[in-house]
């Protein structure tokens, strides 16, 4: 069992709904929760990961330490190329 309160003005409309179509309040809000799970899990757009799974790790460069070594790598490369000056 749940409640729900509502605005005034969401209320009126509802009961208004309810009237014109001679369903019960908690029939129209059954109905639409319903609508709107279904139609959130039509919309649900994939994640970034999800859009690239098949792409990680495709075209790697076989060297596994990069995101620790980095620094250092760049150090390397700075001073190799100041020593060649």
């Amino acid at each position: 069992m749940i409640s729900v309160r509502l605005n005034q003005s969401l209320e009126q409309e509802l009961t208004l709904f309810s009237q014109l179509n001679k369903l019960t309040k908690t029939d129209i809000i059954k109905n639409a929760l319903t609508h709107y799970f279904k139609t959130f899990k039509q919309e649900k757009q994939p994640t970034a990961y999800e859009l690239g799974a098949n792409l990680f790790g495709k075209y790697g460069s076989k060297e596994s330490d990069l995101s620790t070594t980095y620094k250092q790598r760049l150090k390397d490369k700075i001073n190799a190329k100041n020593n060649h000056r």
